[in-house]
């Protein structure tokens, strides 16, 4: 370890994906390969919690599947979400007989899940891992804002929180996309208190991460076909590529948001997708189709994560942000 930056000299490889996508996510370009579209966002389930929980276990199960594996084979599971005690992640893992690593990153935790199973892999702990992430629109918003049956206007600064979830099956060996490196990020605060601009809110991390990341690697973003950061939003986006420019380093050419791309920006959408599942689902389903047919050979996946709650909300606290990257080669 660099500083920040973990570099894997066993190269683990993600060898299995599987993910899950609600109606409105699929109507997009990434709905085209997403493994299983909902045609009902409540997923058979009587509460928006428990069609969560199960989109979690439905990847989960799926990507053991898509490895050619069974659950016994499996060594440990790293899950999280965005629920208080991260009930989808501890609830969904109840029906696996495999430890269980629960992580909370709020919208970066694919990426922190990736690096923690990353890690135990090529330590040696560990020969098979998954790490999972998801989120409803309809349980975050109860949770985090005002529940839908209040009709509330939302303010055109604000994202759609994505229904969805995706995970990826972590091995030492086979054939995938090799997990090569991983930088772990710092909280940041610029003071936002708006919960409705998580761009805002989250960009300065994202900018403290990828320049921390470019610094202790001494890559530059022409190594990379893209660099893909996790539901900044339309607005988070540009103000991500302001601050880096700012201090010397130009993504502009390279740079894709996730939350831009889940939803093509259309106008219900505002400043397009967030949550924990946005990152997950455009992951395990577009990116990693695009790696493993070589339309990218090297990535940089910086997803984001807001750590906030209703309780620091109320008390007046602005909002602490992380962003995490892993470096994802074919």
């Amino acid at each position: 370890m660099k500083g920040q930056t973990i570099f894997f000299k066993n190269r683990p490889k993600i060898v299995a994906v599987s993910t899950v996508a609600g109606t409105k996510e699929c109507k997009g370009i990434v709905g085209r390969y997403v493994e299983t579209a909902l045609q009902d966002d409540m997923f058979g389930e009587s509460t928006y919690e428990k069609a969560e929980c199960k989109m979690l276990s439905h990847v989960i199960d799926g990507a053991i599947t898509n490895a050619g594996l069974k659950r016994d084979e499996v060594d440990m599971l790293v899950s999280g979400d965005l629920l208080n005690q991260i009930i989808s992640a501890s609830f969904a893992a109840r029906d696996f007989s495999v430890p269980f690593l629960g992580v909370y990153g709020a919208c970066s935790t694919m990426a922190e899940s990736l690096a923690v199973a990353a890690t135990f892999i090529d330590g040696g702990y560990a020969r098979r891992v998954v790490a999972a992430t998801g989120s409803h629109f309809a349980s975050a918003e109860r949770q985090y804002r005002y529940p839908l049956e209040l009709g509330c206007t939302r303010p055109p600064q604000s994202q759609w929180t994505v229904t969805g979830a995706g995970a990826a099956l972590l091995a030492s060996e086979g054939d995938g996309i090799t997990v090569s490196a991983a930088t772990l990020g710092k909280v940041v605060d610029y003071g936002i208190t708006d919960v409705n601009n998580m761009g805002a809110a989250m960009a300065p991390a994202a900018a403290d991460t990828i320049l921390t990341h470019f610094r202790l690697t001494r890559e530059d973003p022409s190594d990379y076909d893209m660099i893909v950061t996790g539901d900044l939003g339309a607005l988070g986006s540009r103000i991500l590529k302001d601050l880096t420019w700012e201090k010397g380093l130009d993504i502009g050419v390279n740079h894709v948001d996730c939350g831009e791309i889940i939803y093509n920006v259309i106008e219900d959408e505002f400043q397009g997708g967030s949550g924990a599942g946005c990152s997950a689902v455009v992951l395990n389903s577009y990116l990693y189709s695009k790696m493993m047919t070589g339309g990218l050979k090297k990535i940089l996946f910086v997803a984001t994560g807001a750590l906030l709650s209703t309780v620091s909300s109320g008390q007046g606290e602005s909002i602490p942000c992380i962003a995490h990257a892993v470096v994802l080669e074919r």
